[in-house]
């Protein structure tokens, strides 16, 4: 027995020296520089609650940068893995939570603060669920080994009898095993796929590859292969071109490969594993495959080596600025194997009549000095046009509007505050001398002009309401000293700012 102890712990011991080495040898020859916290709780090695630097609507106010034009609003957070949007009918927000096994709907904003009015579990029990889609009065949910659905109630965010699997044995585990559907303009179900590794041949034929299925569940066809792993596509609003993001391979160096955008043609063939960017043959996968290199499609555009493009959209809504009509948004997860993190932000791509893309940034801010506060990986479109941004790394939803309504609301919570204003903490003679001064130092300042009445309304720009359920006194008071643009700054000494501070919470 001890001899087989011996052995047996040399076989171990060697295989923990093995895998230092590996890993000592990657880490000293691969350029990396990795948001650990966020990847690890991404592996189930780290726990959600264990995030010592949540995200704050502080930081969402004075780090994150949007167009003119726009205001970006912390919409929802606490969301574990928060994945896939989509945009019901009603305004309400379902994200995909794969660590979970959840789908967790978030409601509308109907008080007109900017976040969503609450949030709850739709589903529960999912098998790392990921993409998901409504049809038909269905909501589709695409699961790490197959798509299911269930009955859905837009108008009152709620499902009705019992989840059905409509699609089974779907190739699931590697390196890309979420998988996103869309609904196509052909009625179709359109399912993307990822390869099992960072470079290999993959012996099963729906890998890095995009797919179809009837509503129902039946196979259509394999539609388009060579997609390494293309997390996010849409159809262009203006000449229903399909378009689809595709992250380049890993550990080339900071600058090799590019990630793409594919436009995706029935039968295509865009490379993988053989290629990579603009038919640029693999070190290590190409030699011997001239003929299917020269046979691929190269992308239409290329962003920057391992920015990890996941999800995308078209703009529809007229509500945007003329130059982002039909742009399509696109979500840079960021780098982990470049020396140099690079990536992590939103950025919207422009169509020239002449064939050519502009990227410009649209959310960006998430990379400071370094420092990741957030990683942004799926965009949808609301009925208003508002555009909801999930973030897996700070558990998040940030809602980015036209005409400036995010940031002139001021947010500073989700939903309403137990520990907020409390009028017990202003002695009487103070909020009586308060109630005076405020109310003379609100109408000299003008604020009234903006926020209040339909005038308020019509700029996009918040009523004054319910100040007491989402500030304390002092919140409030920071909150006047630096506001969101185009807010101005409370230009007065402290004791007014005070003065002003108890008055709007006593009032509104």
């Amino acid at each position: 027995m001890r001899l087989v102890a011996k052995i047996l712990g040399g076989i171990l011991g060697g295989m923990v020296a093995l895998l230092v080495l590996a890993v000592g040898y990657v880490w000293m020859t691969v350029p990396l520089n990795v948001p650990w916290k966020g990847m690890l709780q991404q592996m189930s090695l780290l726990p959600a609650w264990l995030d010592p630097n949540p995200v704050s609507a502080d930081q969402v106010g004075h780090r994150l940068v949007v167009p003119d034009g726009y205001g970006v609003s912390l919409f929802a957070r606490g969301i574990s893995d928060a994945r896939m949007l989509r945009v019901t009918s009603a305004g309400d927000v379902l994200v995909a939570s794969p660590r979970d096994g959840r789908i967790v709907l978030l409601e509308a904003d109907r008080n007109g603060d900017g976040s969503a009015d609450g949030q709850r579990v739709l589903l529960e029990g999912l098998r790392r669920p990921n993409g998901l889609e409504l049809a038909g009065g269905y909501l589709y949910v695409g699961e790490e080994d197959g798509i299911g659905r269930i009955t859905f109630d837009a108008r009152s965010g709620t499902v009705e009898g019992s989840y059905q699997r409509i699609v089974d044995g779907l190739p699931s585990g590697g390196n890309h095993w979420k998988k996103t559907i869309r609904l196509g303009p052909d009625g179709l179900l359109y399912l993307t796929i990822g390869s099992s590794c960072n470079a290999c041949v993959d012996g099963d034929a729906r890998r890095a590859a995009m797919l179809r299925y009837t509503l129902e569940g039946e196979l259509v066809d394999v539609y388009a292969t060579g997609l390494r792993n293309s997390a996010g596509f849409d159809w262009s609003p203006l000449t229903g071109a399909l378009f689809a993001t595709d992250n380049g391979r890993d550990l080339l160096g900071d600058d090799f490969p590019p990630c793409e955008l594919n436009e995706i043609v029935e039968g295509g063939f865009y490379g993988w594993p053989f290629a990579n960017g603009a038919k640029v043959p693999d070190p290590e996968l190409g030699a011997g495959h001239a003929t299917e290199i020269d046979a691929s499609i190269a992308p239409v555009h290329e962003f920057r080596a391992h920015n990890a493009p996941l999800g995308m959209t078209f703009l529809r809504s007229e509500s945007h600025p003329a130059a982002y009509q039909n742009a399509a948004i696109v979500a840079l997860h960021g780098s982990w194997n470049r020396s140099v993190k690079d990536g992590y932000k939103v950025v919207s791509l422009h169509f020239a009549p002449d064939g050519t893309i502009t990227e410009r940034d649209f959310l960006s801010g998430f990379l400071h000095d370094d420092e990741v506060l957030g990683r942004p990986a799926e965009v949808a479109e609301g009925p208003d046009g508002a555009v909801y941004v999930s973030d897996d790394y700070g558990g998040a939803v940030y809602r980015v509007s036209p005409g400036g309504a995010g940031a002139a609301a001021g947010i500073e919570y989700v939903g309403p505050r137990s520990e907020g204003y409390d009028p017990g903490g202003v002695a009487d003679a103070e909020r009586q001398a308060a109630l005076r001064v405020g109310a003379t130092l609100l109408e000299a300042s003008g604020c009234l002009v903006c926020h209040t009445g339909q005038t308020g309304a019509d700029a996009g720009l918040r009523v004054l309401d319910e100040l007491a359920h989402r500030y304390t006194l002092d919140e409030l008071m920071s909150y006047l000293a630096m506001p969101n643009p185009p807010m101005p700054p409370f230009v007065g000494e402290d004791a007014q700012r005070r003065a002003l501070s108890v008055y709007l919470l006593e009032t509104y």
